[in-house]
């Protein structure tokens, strides 16, 4: 008989407000291909669609998407529409806002804050929904965050948003948030050999009971080739273990603490089948410390 495949809640949960979610989920970025962010040629459709749609089988509920993430071809959100729509009820899509591009392609990093709702609007309209569950105020170059974030609040209590959430951020951007509304979430880059200089911020958003989802955290500082990025040390418990690097990197994120989420994406059915099953891989002290 074949191995019963590994589901999602092997990981545990977490709850963003008052949403629970698996902390493997499945981030979208990669899914439109194309040169835009360095993945090569636009990915196969079909097959996209089916890998989302096998994420959700093996209890992903948690998807990581926004509306900048498209190609020539075709977008994730619209990926994620066609492969989802009707959505069951525990899945949680959160999307970020701020970047954008100007009517010449051109990107903008961070829109007006008179500029969001059209953002949440677009992402909304993409995905099919009438509202969004989870929204990251992704921020660029801002030293405060207040007049972005209390733009999307009200969002938030006109009903078009149920959860804020923060990505990109430096730790007094997150007291400036809190001050206007509860953040559930912060995204930024982290990793076993990336941005590691965030430990003490990793730990300080557990401690206020904030999600932390770290991205690039399989692709390391090498994340334009996206693959996985080399260390010899994961390689090396890797072999030990039988499991691939992008599971020991998957595994050593998810040991930084119970609200640490990881979002790793892929449109490959191989590669996510392995991902989902490094929720149930528990490093020993012996390998956390010579991940160290």
């Amino acid at each position: 008989m074949p191995t019963p495949l590994i589901n999602a809640n092997a990981a545990g949960t977490w709850t963003l407000g008052d949403l629970t979610v698996n902390r493997i989920g499945f981030g979208a970025m990669r899914l439109p291909g194309g040169a835009a962010y360095g993945y090569g040629s636009s990915s196969d459709r079909d097959r996209v669609i089916g890998v989302l749609r096998q994420a959700v089988e093996l209890g992903v509920n948690h998807i990581d998407t926004a509306a900048f993430y498209f190609s020539p071809l075709r977008s994730a959100n619209e990926l994620i529409n066609r492969a989802l729509a009707p959505y069951a009820d525990d899945v949680v899509i959160a999307v970020k806002v701020g970047p954008g591009r100007d009517p010449s392609g051109e990107w903008l990093p961070l829109a007006r804050p008179d500029q969001l709702r059209g953002q949440v609007e677009e992402n909304l309209r993409q995905l099919g929904r009438d509202h969004l569950d989870v929204v990251y105020l992704r921020q660029h170059g801002l030293d405060s965050v207040a007049e972005h974030f209390g733009a999307l609040a009200e969002l938030r209590d006109a009903g078009l948003i149920r959860q804020l959430a923060l990505s990109n951020i430096r730790p007094q951007h997150l007291a400036q948030a809190q001050a206007i509304a509860p953040v559930v979430s912060v995204q930024n880059p982290y990793g076993v050999d990336t941005r590691r200089m965030h430990d003490e911020f990793v730990r300080a958003c557990g401690e206020q009971g904030v999600a932390f989802v770290p991205f690039f955290a399989i692709a390391g500082e090498g994340r334009e080739s996206g693959g996985v990025a080399r260390n010899e040390a994961v390689l090396a418990v890797a072999r030990a273990r039988g499991v691939t690097a992008a599971q020991v990197r998957i595994a050593w994120t998810l040991s930084r603490g119970p609200h640490v989420l990881a979002i790793p994406g892929t449109g490959d059915p191989d590669h996510l089948v392995e991902n989902i099953a490094a929720g149930a891989l528990r490093l020993s002290g012996e390998e956390l410390a010579r991940l160290e």
